[in-house]
């Protein structure tokens, strides 16, 4: 973290908690309690977790994204056929690991989530996680909700929560960078069809793209509206280094499971810091608006806001 960067009362609060952690690293990490910072999209979580990252003098320390993390986690699952095989080959000799973007949404990963958590707790594995919800508001399903309370009150017993919390979201006052996903742009643009073939993702499955070298580009239904997950995202975004995604209709007009695999792939290219162009029937604000029932769409919001945002013209 650079020394210029000015914190809020919130940032510095959650600051001087993983300062206190990292103060206390000369002794046995398995000792400590880990951290659970909560807040809406745009508080600098992230900023807060990197920093601290960087300033742990270890090798036997790990960072995840959560979809990162559960696409390696399925992947290993898949080679050694156990999960907890799994966990213990992403884990290694772990002391610490942090998690950027915790949340559960979904019974079948909770349930995996739990596991992970229960390995992570036993080795006595220091853990550092953001996410935009407080731990009581995780796998808010009612109809699920009950079962995943055993693994929040684990959580509660293993992690200092603290809110990072407030009403300014940072993002959508930082200059763009000019690197990485915010040079990228959100572009107001008719519906258009594009030369396109086929890629082949997870080693089986096709989706239909167009490939210039490193960069690639789908069509919103193309890509959000079939059965793809976010481990299918991460997997292109490794093999794509600059992306488009055309023709995104207002999210309120589309399925739930397409704008939900929409958030999905922003997360995944965010974290990879692609740059991304989005080609959309209508703007940013508008394109967000009154869709119900998808959670997460805020940080969405709050991700693409990074992008440039030409004036409201549509290019033809």
């Amino acid at each position: 973290m650079e020394d210029n960067v000015t914190l809020d009362a919130d940032q510095l609060r959650a600051r001087a908690r993983l300062l206190e952690l990292l103060d206390r690293h000369d002794k046995p990490m398995k000792r400590h309690r880990g951290i659970y910072l909560h807040g809406r999209p745009g508080r600098g979580k992230t900023m807060l977790l990197d920093d601290f990252f960087a300033r742990i003098a270890s090798n036997r320390k790990r960072r995840f994204h959560f979809h990162n993390f559960f696409a390696k986690l399925h992947t290993a699952a898949h080679e050694s056929g156990s999960i907890d095989k799994a966990i213990d080959s992403l884990l290694a000799h772990a002391e610490l690991v942090c998690f950027d973007e915790f949340h559960v949404h979904d019974i079948g990963d909770a349930m995996l989530i739990a596991r992970m958590l229960d390995a992570l707790f036993a080795r006595r594995i220091v853990l550092v996680v953001t996410s935009n919800y407080p731990p009581e508001q995780l796998l808010p399903n009612p109809l699920f909700h009950d079962r995943f309370l055993p693994t929040i009150a684990r959580i509660r017993a293993h992690l200092d929560t603290v809110s990072v919390d407030g009403p300014l979201d940072y993002r959508t006052r930082a200059a763009h960078s000019g690197t990485g996903f915010a040079s990228g742009c959100y572009r107001i643009d008719d519906a258009r069809d594009a030369d396109s073939a086929e890629v082949v993702v997870s080693g089986a499955r096709e989706i239909r793209a167009a490939v210039d070298g490193s960069a690639v580009t789908f069509d919103f239904t193309a890509l959000c509206g079939s059965a793809t997950a976010a481990s299918d995202y991460v997997e292109l975004a490794h093999r794509f280094r600059r992306w488009t995604l055309r023709n995104v209709p207002p999210l309120r007009e589309v399925p739930p499971d397409w704008a939900m695999r929409f958030v999905n792939l922003i997360d995944v290219l965010y974290d990879a810091d692609l740059e991304l162009t989005l080609e959309a029937h209508t703007a940013l604000s508008d394109l967000v608006a009154d869709v119900a029932a998808v959670p997460d769409l805020a940080r969405t919001a709050s991700r693409l806001s990074e992008l440039r945002q030409p004036e409201s013209v549509v290019f033809r």
